[in-house]
Protein backbone atom coordinates (compact mmCIF):
# COMPACT_ATOMS: atom_id res chain seq x y z
CA UNK A 1 0.00 0.00 0.00
CA UNK A 2 1.34 3.39 -1.02
CA UNK A 3 0.38 6.57 0.83
CA UNK A 4 0.47 10.14 -0.41
CA UNK A 5 -0.80 13.42 0.95
CA UNK A 6 -0.57 15.90 3.79
CA UNK A 7 0.36 14.46 7.17
CA UNK A 8 -1.29 11.04 6.99
CA UNK A 9 -2.86 10.15 10.32
CA UNK A 10 -1.02 7.67 12.49
CA UNK A 11 -4.49 6.17 12.97
CA UNK A 12 -4.38 4.40 9.62
CA UNK A 13 -7.05 2.86 7.43
CA UNK A 14 -6.13 -0.58 8.74
CA UNK A 15 -7.92 0.54 11.94
CA UNK A 16 -11.11 0.42 9.85
CA UNK A 17 -10.45 -3.11 8.63
CA UNK A 18 -9.27 -1.98 5.18
CA UNK A 19 -6.41 -4.11 3.92
CA UNK A 20 -4.43 -4.35 0.67
CA UNK A 21 -5.65 -0.98 -0.62
CA UNK A 22 -4.03 0.59 -3.66
CA UNK A 23 -2.70 4.11 -3.14
CA UNK A 24 -4.22 5.97 -0.18
CA UNK A 25 -4.36 9.75 -0.65
CA UNK A 26 -4.54 11.59 2.67
CA UNK A 27 -6.10 15.03 3.12
CA UNK A 28 -5.24 16.30 -0.35
CA UNK A 29 -5.96 19.96 -1.12
CA UNK A 30 -8.50 21.00 -3.73
CA UNK A 31 -5.91 21.43 -6.49
CA UNK A 32 -4.64 17.85 -6.25
CA UNK A 33 -8.12 16.41 -5.81
CA UNK A 34 -9.28 18.22 -8.94
CA UNK A 35 -6.30 16.81 -10.86
CA UNK A 36 -7.14 13.29 -9.72
CA UNK A 37 -10.82 13.77 -10.56
CA UNK A 38 -9.96 14.87 -14.11
CA UNK A 39 -7.38 12.10 -14.56
CA UNK A 40 -9.92 9.54 -13.42
CA UNK A 41 -12.69 11.01 -15.66
CA UNK A 42 -14.88 11.78 -12.65
CA UNK A 43 -15.79 15.25 -13.93
CA UNK A 44 -14.79 18.24 -16.03
CA UNK A 45 -13.50 21.73 -15.29
CA UNK A 46 -16.00 24.40 -16.30
CA UNK A 47 -15.47 28.01 -17.33
CA UNK A 48 -13.88 29.94 -14.42
CA UNK A 49 -12.68 26.72 -12.75
CA UNK A 50 -15.37 24.82 -10.80
CA UNK A 51 -15.40 21.03 -11.04
CA UNK A 52 -18.62 19.70 -12.60
CA UNK A 53 -19.67 16.11 -11.88
CA UNK A 54 -22.60 13.93 -12.85
CA UNK A 55 -24.00 11.67 -10.11
CA UNK A 56 -25.73 9.36 -12.58
CA UNK A 57 -28.91 7.55 -11.64
CA UNK A 58 -29.11 8.99 -8.15
CA UNK A 59 -29.49 12.78 -8.37
CA UNK A 60 -30.97 13.18 -4.89
CA UNK A 61 -31.17 11.41 -1.57
CA UNK A 62 -32.60 7.91 -1.49
CA UNK A 63 -34.40 7.88 1.90
CA UNK A 64 -35.97 4.46 1.35
CA UNK A 65 -32.47 2.96 1.26
CA UNK A 66 -31.34 4.43 4.59
CA UNK A 67 -31.35 2.17 7.67
CA UNK A 68 -30.06 2.27 11.24
CA UNK A 69 -28.61 -0.83 12.87
CA UNK A 70 -30.50 -2.12 15.88
CA UNK A 71 -27.78 -2.51 18.50
CA UNK A 72 -27.75 -2.27 22.32
CA UNK A 73 -26.13 1.14 22.84
CA UNK A 74 -28.56 3.16 20.70
CA UNK A 75 -31.73 1.20 20.05
CA UNK A 76 -33.64 2.50 23.10
CA UNK A 77 -33.08 6.09 21.97
CA UNK A 78 -34.01 5.81 18.28
CA UNK A 79 -37.33 7.04 16.90
CA UNK A 80 -38.10 3.80 15.09
CA UNK A 81 -40.72 3.81 12.36
CA UNK A 82 -41.17 4.95 8.78
CA UNK A 83 -38.21 7.36 8.99
CA UNK A 84 -35.73 5.32 11.00
CA UNK A 85 -36.02 1.72 9.88
CA UNK A 86 -33.87 -0.93 11.44
CA UNK A 87 -31.63 -3.74 10.28
CA UNK A 88 -29.96 -6.29 12.50
CA UNK A 89 -26.26 -6.44 13.26
CA UNK A 90 -25.54 -9.62 11.25
CA UNK A 91 -26.98 -8.05 8.09
CA UNK A 92 -24.83 -4.95 8.59
CA UNK A 93 -21.74 -7.05 9.19
CA UNK A 94 -22.28 -9.13 6.05
CA UNK A 95 -22.37 -6.12 3.77
CA UNK A 96 -19.58 -4.48 5.76
CA UNK A 97 -17.29 -7.41 4.99
CA UNK A 98 -18.31 -7.34 1.33
CA UNK A 99 -17.46 -3.63 1.13
CA UNK A 100 -14.07 -4.20 2.76
CA UNK A 101 -13.31 -6.93 0.22
CA UNK A 102 -14.41 -4.63 -2.61
CA UNK A 103 -12.01 -1.88 -1.46
CA UNK A 104 -8.93 -4.09 -1.77
CA UNK A 105 -6.49 -2.97 -4.47
CA UNK A 106 -8.47 0.24 -5.00
CA UNK A 107 -7.10 3.75 -4.66
CA UNK A 108 -8.78 5.56 -1.78
CA UNK A 109 -9.12 9.17 -0.70
CA UNK A 110 -9.23 10.08 2.98
CA UNK A 111 -10.31 13.36 4.55
CA UNK A 112 -9.97 13.92 8.29
CA UNK A 113 -12.15 16.74 9.57
CA UNK A 114 -14.64 17.86 12.22
CA UNK A 115 -18.39 18.30 12.47
CA UNK A 116 -19.22 21.23 14.75
CA UNK A 117 -17.64 24.68 14.92
CA UNK A 118 -17.82 24.83 18.72
CA UNK A 119 -14.76 22.91 19.99
CA UNK A 120 -16.71 21.80 23.07
CA UNK A 121 -19.21 19.79 21.04
CA UNK A 122 -17.45 19.00 17.76
CA UNK A 123 -17.00 15.43 16.54
CA UNK A 124 -13.83 14.24 14.78
CA UNK A 125 -14.88 12.41 11.63
CA UNK A 126 -13.18 10.62 8.76
CA UNK A 127 -14.54 10.05 5.26
CA UNK A 128 -12.94 7.31 3.15
CA UNK A 129 -14.06 7.47 -0.47
CA UNK A 130 -13.25 5.89 -3.79
CA UNK A 131 -13.91 9.12 -5.71
CA UNK A 132 -11.56 12.08 -5.62
CA UNK A 133 -14.46 14.48 -6.07
CA UNK A 134 -16.21 13.05 -3.01
CA UNK A 135 -13.09 13.86 -1.04
CA UNK A 136 -13.15 17.38 -2.50
CA UNK A 137 -16.83 17.65 -1.48
CA UNK A 138 -16.00 16.57 2.08
CA UNK A 139 -13.09 19.00 2.28
CA UNK A 140 -15.48 21.81 1.32
CA UNK A 141 -18.38 20.76 3.55
CA UNK A 142 -16.76 20.04 6.89
CA UNK A 143 -14.36 21.82 9.22
CA UNK A 144 -10.70 21.28 8.46
CA UNK A 145 -8.34 20.52 11.32
CA UNK A 146 -5.06 22.25 12.07
CA UNK A 147 -2.75 20.70 9.48
CA UNK A 148 0.16 20.62 11.93
CA UNK A 149 -1.89 18.28 14.14
CA UNK A 150 -3.80 16.26 11.58
CA UNK A 151 -1.40 13.34 11.82
CA UNK A 152 -2.81 12.76 15.31
CA UNK A 153 -6.44 12.84 14.15
CA UNK A 154 -8.44 9.92 15.56
CA UNK A 155 -11.98 9.83 14.18
CA UNK A 156 -14.91 9.21 16.47
CA UNK A 157 -17.15 8.52 13.47
CA UNK A 158 -16.16 7.11 10.08
CA UNK A 159 -18.02 7.19 6.77
CA UNK A 160 -17.00 4.78 4.02
CA UNK A 161 -18.39 5.83 0.63
CA UNK A 162 -18.16 3.17 -2.06
CA UNK A 163 -20.61 4.34 -4.74
CA UNK A 164 -19.45 1.83 -7.34
CA UNK A 165 -20.15 -1.07 -5.00
CA UNK A 166 -23.70 -2.03 -5.88
CA UNK A 167 -25.53 -4.19 -3.42
CA UNK A 168 -27.38 -7.32 -4.53
CA UNK A 169 -30.73 -7.34 -2.68
CA UNK A 170 -31.07 -11.12 -2.79
CA UNK A 171 -27.60 -11.47 -1.25
CA UNK A 172 -27.28 -8.39 0.94
CA UNK A 173 -30.88 -7.97 2.09
CA UNK A 174 -30.97 -4.39 0.83
CA UNK A 175 -33.98 -2.75 -0.78
CA UNK A 176 -32.01 -1.88 -3.92
CA UNK A 177 -28.46 -1.56 -5.17
CA UNK A 178 -28.07 1.55 -3.00
CA UNK A 179 -27.70 1.55 0.78
CA UNK A 180 -26.98 4.02 3.56
CA UNK A 181 -26.38 2.07 6.76
CA UNK A 182 -25.65 3.77 10.10
CA UNK A 183 -24.21 1.72 12.94
CA UNK A 184 -24.17 4.09 15.93
CA UNK A 185 -22.57 1.45 18.13
CA UNK A 186 -19.61 0.94 15.80
CA UNK A 187 -19.75 4.66 14.92
CA UNK A 188 -19.58 3.69 11.27
CA UNK A 189 -21.59 4.65 8.19
CA UNK A 190 -21.54 2.59 4.99
CA UNK A 191 -22.73 4.19 1.75
CA UNK A 192 -22.85 2.25 -1.51
CA UNK A 193 -24.58 2.17 -4.86
CA UNK A 194 -25.19 5.93 -5.06
CA UNK A 195 -22.84 8.72 -6.13
CA UNK A 196 -24.97 11.51 -4.68
CA UNK A 197 -22.67 13.30 -2.21
CA UNK A 198 -25.57 14.62 -0.16
CA UNK A 199 -25.78 11.16 1.43
CA UNK A 200 -22.40 11.78 3.09
CA UNK A 201 -23.44 15.20 4.36
CA UNK A 202 -26.78 14.05 5.74
CA UNK A 203 -25.28 10.97 7.38
CA UNK A 204 -23.06 13.24 9.44
CA UNK A 205 -26.10 15.39 10.23
CA UNK A 206 -27.99 12.31 11.45
CA UNK A 207 -25.06 11.48 13.73
CA UNK A 208 -25.12 14.98 15.23
CA UNK A 209 -28.90 14.79 15.63
CA UNK A 210 -28.38 11.61 17.63
CA UNK A 211 -25.47 12.71 19.81
CA UNK A 212 -26.10 16.33 20.75
CA UNK A 213 -29.65 16.28 22.15
CA UNK A 214 -28.53 13.56 24.54
CA UNK A 215 -26.12 16.25 25.83
CA UNK A 216 -28.99 18.78 26.08
CA UNK A 217 -27.84 20.56 22.90
CA UNK A 218 -30.53 21.45 20.35
CA UNK A 219 -29.66 20.19 16.86
CA UNK A 220 -31.42 22.00 14.02
CA UNK A 221 -32.02 21.73 10.28
CA UNK A 222 -31.64 25.45 9.75
CA UNK A 223 -29.46 28.22 8.38
CA UNK A 224 -28.24 31.08 10.55
CA UNK A 225 -26.85 34.57 10.17
CA UNK A 226 -25.84 37.44 12.43
CA UNK A 227 -26.31 41.22 12.21
CA UNK A 228 -23.85 43.97 13.02
CA UNK A 229 -25.37 44.29 16.52
CA UNK A 230 -24.76 40.60 17.19
CA UNK A 231 -28.40 39.64 16.68
CA UNK A 232 -28.71 36.07 15.41
CA UNK A 233 -31.51 34.76 13.20
CA UNK A 234 -32.14 31.11 12.37
CA UNK A 235 -34.15 29.79 9.43
CA UNK A 236 -35.76 26.35 9.74
CA UNK A 237 -36.83 24.58 6.57
CA UNK A 238 -36.44 21.62 4.29
CA UNK A 239 -34.17 21.66 1.24
CA UNK A 240 -35.51 24.01 -1.39
CA UNK A 241 -37.55 26.24 0.93
CA UNK A 242 -34.98 29.04 1.01
CA UNK A 243 -32.63 28.40 3.94
CA UNK A 244 -29.50 28.99 1.90
CA UNK A 245 -30.89 31.80 -0.25
CA UNK A 246 -32.48 33.84 2.54
CA UNK A 247 -29.61 33.52 4.99
CA UNK A 248 -27.12 34.78 2.35
CA UNK A 249 -27.70 38.46 3.12
CA UNK A 250 -25.14 41.13 2.15
CA UNK A 251 -26.08 43.11 5.27
CA UNK A 252 -25.49 40.20 7.65
CA UNK A 253 -22.77 37.61 8.24
CA UNK A 254 -23.58 34.02 7.34
CA UNK A 255 -22.97 31.54 10.18
CA UNK A 256 -24.07 28.56 8.11
CA UNK A 257 -26.66 27.51 5.54
CA UNK A 258 -28.09 24.18 6.73
CA UNK A 259 -27.17 22.52 10.03
CA UNK A 260 -26.61 24.02 13.49
CA UNK A 261 -26.54 23.33 17.19
CA UNK A 262 -27.88 25.57 19.98
CA UNK A 263 -26.00 25.23 23.26
CA UNK A 264 -26.02 27.31 26.44
CA UNK A 265 -23.43 29.52 24.74
CA UNK A 266 -25.44 30.13 21.54
CA UNK A 267 -25.65 28.84 17.98
CA UNK A 268 -22.85 27.02 16.14
CA UNK A 269 -22.52 25.65 12.62
CA UNK A 270 -21.99 21.92 12.13
CA UNK A 271 -20.24 22.50 8.81
CA UNK A 272 -17.50 24.48 7.12
CA UNK A 273 -19.18 24.83 3.74
CA UNK A 274 -22.47 25.22 1.88
CA UNK A 275 -24.50 22.94 -0.38
CA UNK A 276 -26.81 25.22 -2.34
CA UNK A 277 -29.45 24.41 -4.92
CA UNK A 278 -28.53 26.22 -8.13
CA UNK A 279 -31.32 25.42 -10.58
CA UNK A 280 -32.19 28.68 -12.37
CA UNK A 281 -29.52 30.47 -10.37
CA UNK A 282 -29.00 34.08 -11.46
CA UNK A 283 -26.48 36.76 -10.61
CA UNK A 284 -29.27 39.26 -10.03
CA UNK A 285 -31.35 37.21 -7.56
CA UNK A 286 -28.55 35.44 -5.67
CA UNK A 287 -25.25 37.25 -6.31
CA UNK A 288 -23.30 35.68 -3.45
CA UNK A 289 -24.12 32.10 -4.39
CA UNK A 290 -23.68 32.85 -8.10
CA UNK A 291 -20.16 34.13 -7.43
CA UNK A 292 -19.15 30.81 -5.86
CA UNK A 293 -19.94 28.98 -9.12
CA UNK A 294 -17.21 30.97 -10.85
CA UNK A 295 -14.41 29.88 -8.53
CA UNK A 296 -11.97 27.00 -8.53
CA UNK A 297 -12.66 24.65 -5.64
CA UNK A 298 -16.43 24.67 -6.00
CA UNK A 299 -17.98 21.31 -6.87
CA UNK A 300 -21.10 21.43 -9.05
CA UNK A 301 -23.39 18.39 -9.11
CA UNK A 302 -25.47 17.68 -12.23
CA UNK A 303 -25.24 21.20 -13.63
CA UNK A 304 -25.33 21.07 -17.43
CA UNK A 305 -22.12 22.35 -19.02
CA UNK A 306 -21.42 23.04 -22.70
CA UNK A 307 -18.94 20.43 -23.91
CA UNK A 308 -17.08 22.94 -26.09
CA UNK A 309 -17.11 26.27 -24.22
CA UNK A 310 -17.48 24.70 -20.77
CA UNK A 311 -19.97 27.40 -19.82
CA UNK A 312 -22.66 26.53 -17.31
CA UNK A 313 -26.38 26.45 -18.00
CA UNK A 314 -28.22 26.81 -14.69
CA UNK A 315 -31.61 26.81 -16.41
CA UNK A 316 -31.20 23.32 -17.87
CA UNK A 317 -33.01 20.76 -15.73
CA UNK A 318 -32.53 17.83 -18.10
CA UNK A 319 -30.42 15.94 -15.54
CA UNK A 320 -32.38 16.99 -12.44
CA UNK A 321 -34.04 19.93 -10.71
CA UNK A 322 -31.72 19.21 -7.81
CA UNK A 323 -28.56 20.77 -9.22
CA UNK A 324 -26.14 21.68 -6.43
CA UNK A 325 -23.06 23.75 -5.66
CA UNK A 326 -20.74 22.75 -2.83
CA UNK A 327 -18.23 25.39 -1.71
CA UNK A 328 -16.29 26.42 1.41
CA UNK A 329 -18.14 28.98 3.49
CA UNK A 330 -15.29 31.47 3.07
CA UNK A 331 -16.35 31.77 -0.59
CA UNK A 332 -19.22 33.88 0.78
CA UNK A 333 -17.76 37.36 1.26
CA UNK A 334 -19.51 38.14 4.53
CA UNK A 335 -19.34 34.74 6.21
CA UNK A 336 -18.81 34.46 9.95
CA UNK A 337 -15.75 32.24 9.74
CA UNK A 338 -15.81 31.25 13.41
CA UNK A 339 -19.11 29.46 12.72
CA UNK A 340 -20.56 30.58 16.04
CA UNK A 341 -22.98 33.24 17.25
CA UNK A 342 -25.10 34.14 20.25
CA UNK A 343 -28.65 33.15 21.08
CA UNK A 344 -31.23 33.75 18.32
CA UNK A 345 -33.36 36.89 18.50
CA UNK A 346 -35.60 35.72 15.65
CA UNK A 347 -36.61 32.18 14.69
CA UNK A 348 -38.05 31.91 11.18
CA UNK A 349 -39.81 28.74 10.03
CA UNK A 350 -39.89 28.44 6.26
CA UNK A 351 -42.55 26.57 4.34
CA UNK A 352 -43.22 26.21 0.63
CA UNK A 353 -47.00 25.93 0.62
CA UNK A 354 -48.11 24.12 -2.52
CA UNK A 355 -51.78 24.83 -1.77
CA UNK A 356 -51.29 28.61 -1.92
CA UNK A 357 -53.29 29.32 1.23
CA UNK A 358 -50.66 29.98 3.90
CA UNK A 359 -49.78 33.65 4.52
CA UNK A 360 -46.41 34.87 3.21
CA UNK A 361 -45.48 35.96 6.74
CA UNK A 362 -47.06 35.54 10.17
CA UNK A 363 -46.08 36.06 13.79
CA UNK A 364 -46.13 32.94 16.01
CA UNK A 365 -46.78 32.55 19.70
CA UNK A 366 -44.43 30.14 21.51
CA UNK A 367 -47.20 27.52 21.41
CA UNK A 368 -47.75 28.02 17.68
CA UNK A 369 -43.99 27.80 17.14
CA UNK A 370 -43.89 24.41 18.83
CA UNK A 371 -46.95 23.25 16.85
CA UNK A 372 -45.48 24.25 13.50
CA UNK A 373 -42.04 22.93 14.42
CA UNK A 374 -43.51 19.51 15.17
CA UNK A 375 -45.72 19.67 12.07
CA UNK A 376 -42.96 20.76 9.69
CA UNK A 377 -45.42 21.53 6.89
CA UNK A 378 -43.90 22.28 3.52
CA UNK A 379 -43.75 20.89 -0.01
CA UNK A 380 -41.17 18.42 -1.21
CA UNK A 381 -39.44 20.38 -3.90
CA UNK A 382 -38.78 18.78 -7.29
CA UNK A 383 -35.57 16.77 -7.43
CA UNK A 384 -34.64 16.85 -3.75
CA UNK A 385 -35.60 13.18 -3.53
CA UNK A 386 -35.75 10.60 -6.29
CA UNK A 387 -39.19 10.38 -7.91
CA UNK A 388 -40.32 13.89 -6.93
CA UNK A 389 -40.91 15.85 -10.14
CA UNK A 390 -43.21 18.58 -8.82
CA UNK A 391 -43.92 20.02 -5.36
CA UNK A 392 -45.99 17.76 -3.12
CA UNK A 393 -47.57 18.75 0.18
CA UNK A 394 -45.94 16.97 3.07
CA UNK A 395 -45.29 17.14 6.80
CA UNK A 396 -41.71 16.63 7.93
CA UNK A 397 -41.31 16.68 11.69
CA UNK A 398 -38.87 19.28 13.01
CA UNK A 399 -38.42 20.47 9.40
CA UNK A 400 -36.09 17.54 8.84
CA UNK A 401 -37.68 14.20 9.77
CA UNK A 402 -35.38 12.09 7.51
CA UNK A 403 -32.41 13.16 9.66
CA UNK A 404 -33.94 13.11 13.15
CA UNK A 405 -32.76 10.00 14.97
CA UNK A 406 -34.52 10.64 18.29
CA UNK A 407 -38.15 11.05 19.27
CA UNK A 408 -39.57 14.38 17.95
CA UNK A 409 -40.53 15.45 21.48
CA UNK A 410 -36.82 15.53 22.41
CA UNK A 411 -36.12 18.26 19.84
CA UNK A 412 -39.42 20.09 20.44
CA UNK A 413 -38.90 20.29 24.20
CA UNK A 414 -35.38 21.61 23.73
CA UNK A 415 -36.69 24.28 21.35
CA UNK A 416 -39.49 25.27 23.75
CA UNK A 417 -37.05 25.65 26.63
CA UNK A 418 -34.64 27.76 24.61
CA UNK A 419 -37.36 30.04 23.18
CA UNK A 420 -38.63 30.68 26.71
CA UNK A 421 -35.20 31.23 28.22
CA UNK A 422 -33.90 33.56 25.52
CA UNK A 423 -37.22 35.22 24.57
CA UNK A 424 -36.84 34.63 20.84
CA UNK A 425 -39.58 35.94 18.51
CA UNK A 426 -40.91 33.27 16.15
CA UNK A 427 -42.24 33.67 12.60
CA UNK A 428 -43.73 31.56 9.83
CA UNK A 429 -42.67 32.56 6.30
CA UNK A 430 -44.20 30.98 3.20
CA UNK A 431 -41.85 30.87 0.21
CA UNK A 432 -44.37 28.85 -1.81
CA UNK A 433 -47.45 29.84 -3.80
CA UNK A 434 -50.08 32.57 -3.62
CA UNK A 435 -53.14 33.31 -5.75
CA UNK A 436 -53.88 29.60 -6.12
CA UNK A 437 -52.25 26.20 -5.70
CA UNK A 438 -49.22 24.96 -7.62
CA UNK A 439 -50.09 25.02 -11.32
CA UNK A 440 -52.59 27.86 -10.90
CA UNK A 441 -51.04 30.47 -8.65
CA UNK A 442 -47.53 31.92 -8.70
CA UNK A 443 -44.57 31.37 -6.45
CA UNK A 444 -43.99 34.35 -4.18
CA UNK A 445 -41.32 36.62 -5.62
CA UNK A 446 -38.05 36.31 -3.81
CA UNK A 447 -37.80 40.11 -3.65
CA UNK A 448 -40.98 40.19 -1.56
CA UNK A 449 -39.75 37.42 0.73
CA UNK A 450 -36.44 39.23 1.22
CA UNK A 451 -38.34 42.41 2.12
CA UNK A 452 -40.36 40.51 4.74
CA UNK A 453 -37.22 38.98 6.22
CA UNK A 454 -35.57 42.40 6.29
CA UNK A 455 -38.55 43.85 8.18
CA UNK A 456 -38.48 40.98 10.66
CA UNK A 457 -34.79 41.43 11.38
CA UNK A 458 -34.88 45.23 11.72
CA UNK A 459 -37.81 45.01 14.13
CA UNK A 460 -40.35 46.89 11.99
CA UNK A 461 -42.62 43.92 11.32
CA UNK A 462 -42.79 43.06 14.99
CA UNK A 463 -44.36 46.46 15.61
CA UNK A 464 -46.77 46.31 12.66
CA UNK A 465 -50.54 45.85 13.20
CA UNK A 466 -51.81 42.32 12.59
CA UNK A 467 -54.98 40.52 11.61
CA UNK A 468 -55.89 37.03 12.81
CA UNK A 469 -56.38 34.41 10.12
CA UNK A 470 -59.71 32.66 10.85
CA UNK A 471 -58.52 29.19 9.74
CA UNK A 472 -54.86 29.06 10.71
CA UNK A 473 -55.10 31.33 13.76
CA UNK A 474 -51.94 33.16 12.74
CA UNK A 475 -51.24 36.86 13.32
CA UNK A 476 -50.70 38.29 9.83
CA UNK A 477 -49.10 41.74 9.52
CA UNK A 478 -51.35 44.07 7.52
CA UNK A 479 -48.44 46.08 6.13
CA UNK A 480 -44.79 45.42 5.30
CA UNK A 481 -42.31 47.79 3.74
CA UNK A 482 -41.68 47.08 0.01
CA UNK A 483 -44.44 44.42 -0.13
CA UNK A 484 -47.86 45.06 -1.76
CA UNK A 485 -50.59 44.78 0.89
CA UNK A 486 -52.64 42.35 -1.25
CA UNK A 487 -49.72 39.89 -1.12
CA UNK A 488 -49.90 39.64 2.67
CA UNK A 489 -53.47 38.33 2.83
CA UNK A 490 -53.61 35.08 0.83
CA UNK A 491 -57.41 35.04 0.52
CA UNK A 492 -57.46 38.36 -1.33
CA UNK A 493 -54.89 37.10 -3.85
CA UNK A 494 -57.25 34.38 -5.10
CA UNK A 495 -59.73 35.14 -7.87
CA UNK A 496 -62.37 33.00 -6.16
CA UNK A 497 -62.60 33.44 -2.38
CA UNK A 498 -64.83 30.37 -1.99
CA UNK A 499 -62.19 28.18 -3.63
CA UNK A 500 -59.62 29.63 -1.24
CA UNK A 501 -61.82 28.79 1.75
CA UNK A 502 -62.21 25.22 0.55
CA UNK A 503 -58.46 24.75 0.05
CA UNK A 504 -57.68 26.37 3.41
CA UNK A 505 -60.09 24.06 5.24
CA UNK A 506 -58.63 21.08 3.38
CA UNK A 507 -55.11 21.98 4.49
CA UNK A 508 -56.32 22.58 8.06
CA UNK A 509 -57.73 19.04 8.09
CA UNK A 510 -54.37 17.74 6.98
CA UNK A 511 -52.69 19.61 9.84
CA UNK A 512 -55.16 18.16 12.34
CA UNK A 513 -54.72 14.62 11.04
CA UNK A 514 -50.94 14.88 11.04
CA UNK A 515 -50.82 16.28 14.59
CA UNK A 516 -52.85 13.44 16.12
CA UNK A 517 -49.68 11.47 16.85
CA UNK A 518 -48.14 14.41 18.74
CA UNK A 519 -51.18 15.37 20.83
CA UNK A 520 -50.36 12.99 23.73
CA UNK A 521 -46.84 14.44 24.05
CA UNK A 522 -47.61 18.19 24.20
CA UNK A 523 -49.76 20.54 26.27
CA UNK A 524 -53.39 21.43 25.52
CA UNK A 525 -52.23 24.95 24.66
CA UNK A 526 -49.96 23.64 21.91
CA UNK A 527 -52.69 21.35 20.53
CA UNK A 528 -55.14 24.27 20.49
CA UNK A 529 -52.74 26.56 18.61
CA UNK A 530 -52.99 24.77 15.27
CA UNK A 531 -55.33 25.37 12.30
CA UNK A 532 -59.03 24.63 12.65
CA UNK A 533 -61.00 23.17 9.75
CA UNK A 534 -64.39 24.25 11.17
Amino acid sequence: MRQEGWNPSTYGIEEHGIENAGCVYWNLPASQLAEHAIRRAEGVVAHHGPLVVNTGKYTGRSPNDKFIVREPTSQDHIWWGAVNRGIDEPQFERIHQRVLAYLQNRDLFVQDCFAGADPTYRKPIRVISEFAWHSMFVRNMFIRPDWTKVQHHVPEYTIIAAPQFRAVPSVDGTRSEAFIYLNLGKKLVLIGGTCYAGEIKKSVFTIMNYCLPLQNIMSMHCSANIGSAGDVAIFFGLSGTGKTTLSADPERKLIGDDEHGWSDAGVFNFEGGCYAKVIRLSKQAEPDIYATTRRFGTVLENVVVDSLTRRLNFDDESLTENTRACYPINYINNAELSGVGGHPKNIIMLTADAFGVMPPVAKLTPEQAMYHFLSGYTAKVAGTERGITEPQATFSTCFGAPFMALQPSVYANLLREKIARHKAQCWLVNTGWIGGPYGVGNRIKIAFTRAMIRSILNGKLGAAPTQTDPVFGLQIPTACEDVPSEILMPRTSWKNAAEYDEKARDLAKRFEKNFESFSPTVSEEVCASGPRAK
